[in-house]
């Protein structure tokens, strides 16, 4: 899976109506109201770069109460849980 961060500025009266809104969107794993210049990040796994399109620019941009977004693709993932149990193997 490939994941993007996508951060959303969104029409500050319906926050969480396009949360919610977002949340529904195949593809949206997660999505976090936060503070700061940005009012949500929602975390987006596809299979394939060309389906981020169809997801990002085709549905979340498109969602009524969001007014930009902000995509970053991620190139790797680290985790302390994956980390604990890399070095867990074996321990028994």
């Amino acid at each position: 899976m490939i994941t993007a961060i996508v951060l959303i500025k969104a029409d500050v009266n319906r926050i969480p109506e396009v949360a919610q809104a977002v949340a529904e969107i195949e593809n949206v794993s997660e999505v976090y109201s936060v503070t700061g210049d940005i009012d949500l990040i929602a975390l987006v796994r596809v299979a394939q770069h060309e389906d981020f399109a169809d997801v990002i620019a085709g549905q979340i941009n498109k969602t009524e109460g969001v007014a930009a977004t902000d995509t970053h693709i991620a190139f790797r993932t680290y985790s302390s849980d994956d980390l604990d149990a890399a070095f867990s193997i074996g321990l028994d």
